[in-house]
């Protein structure tokens, strides 16, 4: 599709290589920032596969911009059948938006994924996502010096300008919070608070030797954690199953920890090492030894940070006593593992910018925000 320039082109992913082209796009785009980290190939393109489990109510089209054949950007249009039935049928978004600083080319991607939305009934856009808000959201406008943690979002300061010339406008910020083992402490008023929940609250580790049912024990904690979030859209039964392998193989058990009250699950909280330490050499290859490198930095050397990428509290306990206590607790138990362990440092990710109870706690214990990702919205 000609978009004004005639060397501008704006073609579907349709085919391998396209694909190919698609996902490996953006190692050309940042390959002088110091802050970019490479994903896999073969995870990006699972991602966008059938296997991958969201593909179940998850609807997409993709396409690059080219200039004079080469690719100059590209973008992800999709529409979730899950956030509509929660937020209407009119609900539509994009993702993975990367391109040169040129207003031009992001204009023409947008539109071309609008024009599709359009088609699917879309009138209300929110982005970026990747593919949905439980996966990588969020554009980053506040903390490009530093490497994104996993499984989070990297760009150009620039996006910004050219998304909101796109006439969109800001609709949620998500903050990443960065704590230092060191410094991590936990001022006398809430020690006392800790102390008085102690013999009411159970902390413990997740069982491996039935980690399909914990697991599920977490989505429903979440889901419910979550519901009256704003962009929720819950974990499937499936999702979660085969998010499960993934921690499973990457998080080991005393990294993931459940509180109950009597005896009921009630909170959660999840520690992943930072794959990024170990990804970064590989430059998007697992071959020739990138899996052994990999399999090295997580198993036997470990990595000096951390992300929480998966943490909730019921409902029923958000607004008690006893909901920032689960909170505290959880943290607390992430210490000893991570002395052991010698992680330094933690990312806490993301936590809404509306969501002042959670942001308190971490503040008070002295975690410090430093990356800020906003989601865009516009009506078509």
């Amino acid at each position: 599709m000609n978009k004004n320039n005639p060397l501008l082109t704006i073609e579907a992913v349709e085919n391998r290589q396209s694909l190919n082209d698609f996902v490996t796009f953006p190692g050309t785009l940042y390959k002088n920032d110091p802050s970019w980290i490479e994903p896999l190939y073969i995870e990006r393109l699972e991602h966008l596969s059938p296997k991958n489990p969201a593909s179940g109510h998850v609807t997409w089209k993709a396409w690059l911009a080219k200039r004079n054949g080469a690719v100059v950007g590209r973008i992800l249009a999709q529409v979730d059948t899950l956030h509509r039935e929660l937020h209407g049928a009119d609900t539509g978004h994009f993702g993975m938006l990367d391109a040169i600083d040129d207003g031009e080319v992001f204009a023409a991607l947008i539109a071309t994924a609008e024009q599709w939305l359009k088609g699917q009934g879309a009138q209300r856009i929110t982005g970026p996502f990747t593919l949905n808000i439980n996966q990588e959201s969020g554009l980053l406008v506040d903390g490009y010096e530093t490497p994104p943690s996993a499984f989070m979002n990297h760009n150009h300061p620039y996006y910004e300008n050219h998304v909101l010339g796109a006439k969109y406008k800001p609709a949620m910020d998500l903050i990443a919070y960065w704590m230092r083992r060191d410094e991590l402490n936990f001022p006398a008023p809430l020690k006392k608070m800790m102390d008085r929940e102690r013999s009411t609250i159970r902390i413990r580790q997740i069982d491996r030797s039935k980690f399909g049912a914990e697991m599920q024990i977490l989505r429903q904690i979440f889901n419910d954690a979550w519901a009256n979030n704003w962009g929720y859209v819950p974990f499937t039964e499936h999702e979660f199953s085969e998010l499960g392998k993934q921690l499973k193989f990457l998080v080991p058990s005393d990294l993931i920890y459940i509180a109950e009250i009597n005896d009921e699950p009630c909170a959660f909280i999840v520690a992943m090492p930072n794959i990024h330490e170990a990804i970064a050499p590989l430059k998007g290859r697992m071959l020739p030894f990138g899996w052994l490198r990999l399999i090295w930095k997580l198993k036997v050397s470990g990595t000096r940070t951390a992300r929480v990428p998966l943490m909730g509290v019921k409902q029923q306990y958000q607004f008690s006593r006893q909901g920032p206590v689960l909170a505290l607790l959880l943290i607390e138990a992430l210490k000893a593992p991570f002395l052991r362990r010698n992680i330094e440092a933690l990312e806490m990710s993301w936590i809404l910018e509306t969501n002042a109870g959670m942001r308190g706690i971490l503040e008070r214990i002295g975690a410090k925000a430093y990356k800020r990702y906003r989601l865009y919205e516009k009506h078509i």
